[in-house]
């Protein structure tokens, strides 16, 4: 099959992480880049990109271009795009264009001409609901067609109804996760676990579960999609059992309502524990020392920061105190708010865009 640059869309701060899981998976030179990660594939690599990276936000297929200088000389270039090779008539495409240190500086009139050749030259109907997105990036002069193959951000799993107040998205969690070297041995315990996300991605993980298994996918409506090898690539034996437990609890009973559903639905129940209960209350379950990894109230957005330094006191005096062996991980946008739980932090992870914020990944090693 035909090589082609995929691009892996990153959350912005953790290209690094993503590299190293791209390439834990198999897929052949994975090249980090500022926003993400670039390799060469063929389109059973972008199926299996979509099906199994846990930290990726989508998926990009980049079709080819060309130079342009005008927007004459885009329409008649785009005119003679192979389309069809990768578009269908019978499916809409949506239309986004960027651009920048180009002669083509308007946006929305190279948007309006290529809308115009895919409806007129090429009979591709073109609608803002399309369930197809071209993106169109015109950089110093060249026009580059990328198709979004994942449609909706890979963060949506497709089996977490219940989202919680100032929610982790799965992907940054898979990623944090990774940064603490998780690798599904170990038992993990989120204190303040709202909808669940770090405890059920650490399960999924553990239990060998793929993250795209539940929904469907943008490249589902490109022309060539082969349905019968779609459904044997996605077929999902029955999952690991994982040797430990994952654990979460919550102050919020609605949060630990929240879990235990979107934990029901993801399929790892069996595996995972939700209780109520504030963070200074916490103990060690049973078994070996794992992994304490928690995204706590910042007090940017919810909440008042003053009130906040005694919470992350209370969670590092429990911490410190019932924990020895454990590691731990704490995000948060306050260095700080980190200091107050008296751990012995390492220097923290880079800086990682979250909701409007910019938060890190506060670490230590297994705790005495």
């Amino acid at each position: 099959m035909k090589k082609f640059e995929i691009f892996l869309v990153a959350p912005p701060g953790l290209e690094k992480a993503l590299v190293e899981e791209v390439r834990a998976a198999g897929f052949a030179k994975p090249k980090m880049m500022p926003g993400g990660v670039r390799f060469r594939g063929n389109w059973r690599d972008v199926w299996r990109a979509n099906l199994v990276l846990r930290g990726a936000v989508r998926v990009l297929a980049r079709l080819g271009g060309f130079s342009a200088m005008s927007l004459g000389a885009l329409e008649k270039r785009a005119t003679d795009f192979p389309w069809l090779d990768v578009l269908r008539r019978d499916v809409p495409v949506r239309v986004e264009v960027t651009s920048q240190k180009s002669k083509i500086y308007h946006q929305g009139a190279a948007a309006e001409r290529i809308k115009k050749v895919l409806r007129e030259a090429v009979g591709i109907p073109v609608a803002a609901d399309a369930p197809v997105l071209l993106k169109t990036r015109i950089d110093d002069n060249h026009v580059t067609f990328s198709i979004d193959t994942s449609g909706e951000s890979l963060h949506k799993r497709g089996h977490k109804e219940a989202v919680a107040k100032a929610p982790m998205r799965e992907t940054m969690a898979a990623l944090f996760l990774r940064q603490m070297g998780f690798d599904g041995q170990e038992p993990v315990l989120d204190p303040m676990c709202g909808s669940g996300t770090f405890v059920i991605e650490a399960a999924e993980i553990a239990a060998g579960l793929k993250p795209g298994r539940s929904r469907h996918f943008a490249f589902e409506h490109l022309a060539g999609f082969d349905a019968a090898a779609w459904q044997a690539m996605r077929a999902q034996g029955p999952a690991t059992a994982p040797a430990v437990l994952f654990y979460g609890s919550d102050r919020d009973a609605g949060a630990v309502t929240m879990s235990t559903a979107n934990a029901k639905r993801a399929g790892v129940a069996d595996w995972t524990r939700f209780t109520q209960g504030s963070a200074s209350e916490i103990t060690p379950p049973e078994g070996p020392p794992g992994l304490v990894i928690v995204n706590p109230p910042y007090g940017a957005r919810v909440g008042n920061k003053k009130q906040l330094f005694g919470l992350y006191a209370g969670l590092g005096r429990a911490l410190l105190e019932r924990f020895s062996g454990w590691r731990v991980g704490i995000v948060t946008t306050d260095g700080g708010l980190a200091r107050a739980t008296g751990l012995p932090l390492l220097e923290p992870g880079p800086p990682v865009a979250h909701g409007g914020l910019r938060v890190k990944l506060y670490r230590t090693d297994p705790l005495p």
